[in-house]
């Protein structure tokens, strides 16, 4: 199946110039309006753009989803226009969602209430309009069958797995804390009252922190990302490993549209098995990040894996049960925990056997208290507080020895 993407000729040397000055450092295309319109039978979706740009669709299954790549853009739109809520029954786009992809480059990822295939991609000139040039998808209603052989069709060369960076030589000088800001990009996570993203919120209080643990002079803090862009979580976890990490804190905030009375930060570990229901919930949705971003997870070579699973995982969930029970006691005397704050599920970024790992859900987005909370420079200052004066005791007891860890185990609730 071949698709032809059209692009004027008189815009195609504009194109070519733009890519010459994003290449040389330039301010990239701003989206500034979008649009989608939707009978059921076709659908199109524009971004006004500043400057023209070229762009690639394909379609992805599992679930059904359209992906739009392009070079860099800065989109001045509210991450909310995207939540479509389909005037017809028959609708093809359910949402969308738009962002940085990785240096340099952008995606729009199409969720899709029932399949549509690409039908177009073009950018051309406004003669007349606000904008200069407009990108426009245009997708047309199609057989289940028809979609799958084009996501067949359209699907990247797999590669071979690259193999994982071995650890970085244990550093006798500081330690590392690799401090993971959940989400990024085109994927901005949970979203809730009144705007809140938690990507952008999550983020803001990762800084915090990390301004903290940097003031100490006893750490070196490594970030998984920096700015609002996307990283896998394979890659997140690769970047902990080549860092050295001695210490991985993966910073979240939940939502639950059906229970906005829930509140309160809670602090999980790994495990085979959730500890309960709400556990396994959480960890799917930061499991499925890759999916939302328009991605298919990675998997591990099983055998590999394994091994160094088993050699090391005994160690560091000891390690990470200790540290989450420390930092349980110190977020609890700085704020409102929720109501069950020790939680452990199988997070696809606590399972690395090299180091402890911990996943701090600092709120939730559908409560109005918690909200407030992430969004106050207070707030964050006394919680990144707690978590450096836990970060600080759990080194210092670690300092001390085994007998330290052997002596805290028995108070701590056995992984399931």
């Amino acid at each position: 199946m071949t698709r032809i993407f059209h692009l004027w000729p008189a815009v195609a040397a504009l194109v070519a110039l733009s890519a010459a000055l994003a290449r040389a450092g330039e301010t990239p295309p701003a989206a500034t309006t979008v649009h989608l319109a939707d009978d059921g039978a076709r659908a199109r979706l524009s971004f006004d753009l500043s400057a023209p740009l070229t762009a690639r669709a394909r379609e992805i299954v599992n679930p059904d989803r359209i992906v739009l790549d392009m070079p860099e853009v800065d989109f001045r739109l509210k991450p909310e226009v995207g939540r479509v809520v389909a005037p017809r029954a028959d609708a093809l786009v359910k949402a969308f969602r738009f962002g940085l992809f990785g240096p340099g480059k952008s995606r729009v990822v199409i969720d899709l209430a029932r399949p549509a295939c690409v039908a177009n991609v073009e950018t051309r000139r406004l003669v007349r309009g606000q904008a200069p040039a407009r990108l426009t998808l245009a997708l047309r209603a199609c057989a289940q069958t028809a979609f799958a052989a084009a996501a067949l069709d359209h699907a990247p060369p797999r590669l071979a797995a690259a193999p994982a960076p071995p650890p970085a030589a244990a550093d006798p000088g500081l330690p590392v804390i690799v401090l993971d800001p959940g989400h990024g990009g085109v994927d901005g996570g949970a979203d809730g009252l009144d705007g809140a993203v938690e990507k952008t919120l999550v983020y803001a209080f990762a800084e915090v922190l990390r301004a903290k643990l940097e003031a100490t002079g006893r750490y070196r803090v490594v970030m998984t990302r920096v700015g609002d862009q996307y990283v896998s979580l394979e890659d997140r976890v690769a970047k902990a490993r080549a860092a050295g990490a001695a210490l991985f804190v993966s910073i979240h905030a939940d939502t639950l549209r059906e229970s906005a009375g829930v509140s309160g930060t809670t602090v999980y570990t790994c495990s085979d098995r959730a500890s309960d229901a709400e556990a396994q919930r959480i960890a799917e949705r930061e499991n499925d990040a890759d999916r939302e971003a328009g991605e298919a997870p990675k998997a591990a070579d099983p055998g590999v894996a394994d091994i160094l699973f088993d050699l090391k995982r005994r160690e560091t969930r000891a390690y990470a049960h200790l540290f989450s029970h420390g930092l349980v006691a110190r977020l609890g005397a700085a704020g409102a925990l929720n109501h069950n704050p020790e939680r452990s599920a199988g997070f696809v970024v606590l399972k690395a056997p090299d180091f402890p790992s911990v996943l701090v859900e600092l709120g939730y987005l559908s409560n109005a208290q918690d909200v407030a909370n992430l969004e106050s420079p207070q707030w964050r200052d006394k919680t990144a507080q707690a978590m450096r004066e836990a970060i600080d005791g759990f080194f210092a007891k670690v300092d001390r020895g085994a007998e330290a860890l052997t002596a805290s185990a028995p108070a701590l609730k056995p992984s399931p």
